[in-house]
Parts: structure tokens; C-alpha cells; sequence
């Protein structure tokens, strides 16, 4: 099975290296500047689950590379216009395209461009980011990415596909009901970014304090309902299955989105805690925790031009 990765990041550099370190055949849409990189140090993870270095292949948006079966997307949701147009060629007649874009937004814009049955569920926990050197480094237990079909159905081709991410030293996982358990990572996501980036601290001094732990759970209640409210196939129980989670985690936690906020990098705050907060207003629903959220990230975004 031929997968095509777009970027070589944090994320989808990991997640295509453990697929190239099983020996399957992978390429990665890259753009000048890491195909230079690559060529010259190769695909470098640095994993508690064991270090890689392997010469991948790479190709340049307009570059012909033949039919790919499967298209694992993981770009920021800031990057998925671009992102679209990059992969348009290379979706054929039996492609399947795989996003592990956080949020729920980018599903129907996806199915939109290139069709309902083109566009598989998928999300992905991982604590990995990127060095200065394009060095992948992954330091936490977890390396979970889940996938399955959007009706829960058993297809032949997610059963292709399951069978060619089997093995790996990545945790590939289908899943019987992949709209629950994207959903449920959008409210932990949502959740962890927003209060990480709105306190300006990890997610073990928050949660010490009696307030900071009392602002999460209230920050959970708000979006479970804002959820509820859009049809969101959510599960009874969530929001402490979810404050269960968040307890679970590294003192010095930091969510992706308050790191970017530090390197001074776009935030995905629309694709997230907007589209929540767009609902929450038609709903006409009370969110004090998201709206302060929100209006912290957007703040910062109007300053970083200046």
C-alpha cells in the first residue's frame, strides 16, 4: 500500500517514520526548504520508544508520484487550504484521505473538495514537536493514532489499511466508532489548549490550584454542552472521564498550541475554541471560560504582526 504523508513534521514525520521503519512505502509531500533537510540528515526521530534515521522519499507539491491509496494529513488547521491544494493530484479513483487535524471542522471541508467516501475519521495523541536541527523528538509513553471509518463499518479498505499500519512501533488503532472519539478529542484538546495558553503555565500549576482546577472542570461542563447542543455524538460521563485524563497528566504538560503561542506562531483558536463559541452563540449559551479563552487567543494573534 502506497501512503503519502503531507509534511514531515512532529507529527506526521513521526507517524510516517514508524510506517518507513516497518519497510512500507511512504512519501512525503515536503516543502524546499525540509526536502533540502532531509536529503542532507534524513528522517531523525529521537523516541522513548526507540530512535530512527532513515532516507525517506520526498516530493514537492506538483511533482508527479503516481496513485497513493492512502493521504495522512496532519498540518495545523491554518495550513489545510494550502494543504488541499497540494494533495488535489494525487487523489485518485480509490484514495483515502486520513486528517489528524484536531477539532471537527476540517472533516466537512474535506468531504466537500473531494467527496464523502474519500475522507476517513482519524485523530492522534502524541506529545512530539520539531527541533531547530528538523529533528523529531517524542518524549512521552503515549504515540496513539486512531482511525476507522466515519459510518463504523468494516470495509475492506480499512481493513487494507489497518493490516499495512499494523507492527509498527506506533500505536495504529482502528476504532468502532471513530465520530465518539474524535469528538472526545476535540473537548480534551479544546480544553488542555485553552487553559494552558490562557494561565501561561503547564498543566500541573493550574490544576494545583483549587481555582485553576475549578476553571478546568467549568471549562469542560462548558463545551460538553456546547457540543450537546450541536449533535455531537459525546458519551454520558465525559467531562470527568476527561478531568480524569487531564489529572493523569505530567506536572510540566504543556498543550502544542501554548507552545506555538511561545515561539510566536500562528494559533489554531478559529478551527477550535471559534467554532465552539460560534455554536455556544446561536445556541444562546453562557461560556465565560470559553469566550475569556477565545478573546485571550485572538489577542495574541493581533499582536503578532506588529
Amino acid at each position: 500500500m502506497r501512503t503519502l504523508v503531507v509534511g514531515a513534521g512532529a507529527v506526521g514525520g513521526y507517524f510516517g517514520g514508524r510506517l518507513l521503519e516497518k519497510e512500507e512505502d511512504v512519501t512525503f509531500l515536503v516543502r524546499e526548504r525540509r526536502k533540502q533537510q532531509l536529503e542532507i540528515t534524513g528522517l531523525t526521530i529521537e523516541s522513548v520508544h526507540g530512535n530512527l534515521v532513515c532516507q525517506p522519499k520526498t516530493i514537492l507539491a506538483g511533482q508527479e508520484a503516481g496513485p497513493f491509496d492512502v493521504i495522512l494529513l496532519s498540518t495545523k488547521a491554518y495550513h489545510l487550504d494550502g494543504a488541499i491544494e497540494s494533495i488535489r493530484q494525487y487523489v485518485t479513483g480509490d484514495t483515502v484521505i486520513l486528517p489528524l487535524l484536531n477539532g471537527i471542522v476540517h472533516i466537512g471541508k474535506l468531504a466537500a473538495e473531494f467527496g464523502q467516501d474519500k475522507v476517513i475519521g482519524g485523530l492522534c495523541f502524541i506529545e512530539s514537536t520539531l527541533d531547530s536541527q528538523g529533528v523529531i523528538i517524542q518524549t512521552s509513553p503515549v504515540h496513539d493514532l486512531i482511525f476507522g471509518e466515519r459510518n463504523g463499518k468494516k470495509t475492506a479498505r480499512i481493513k487494507k489499511i489497518q493490516a499495512a499500519f499494523s507492527g509498527t512501533k506506533a500505536n495504529f488503532r482502528l476504532s468502532d466508532n471513530i465520530n465518539q472519539d474524535m469528538w472526545h478529542k476535540y473537548m480534551f484538546i479544546a480544553a488542555l489548549s485553552g487553559i494552558t495558553t490562557l494561565m501561561r503555565a503547564p498543566v500541573g500549576p493550574i490544576r494545583s490550584e483549587p481555582s485553576g482546577r475549578n476553571t478546568i472542570q467549568r471549562l469542560l461542563s462548558e463545551i460538553n454542552e456546547v457540543m450537546k447542543r450541536n449533535n455531537a455524538p459525546v458519551a454520558e460521563g465525559i467531562v470527568q472521564a476527561q478531568m480524569v485524563k487531564i489529572e493523569e497528566m505530567g506536572y510540566a504538560m504543556k498543550s502544542s498550541m501554548q507552545r506555538d503561542m511561545e515561539k510566536g506562531f500562528p494559533t489554531e483558536a478559529d478551527h477550535l475554541q471559534g467554532y465552539l463559541l460560534e455554536t455556544a452563540r446561536k445556541e444562546n449559551l453562557s461560556v465565560p471560560v470559553l469566550e475569556a479563552i477565545y478573546a485571550n487567543l485572538k489577542v495574541y494573534e493581533s499582536q503578532l504582526n506588529k
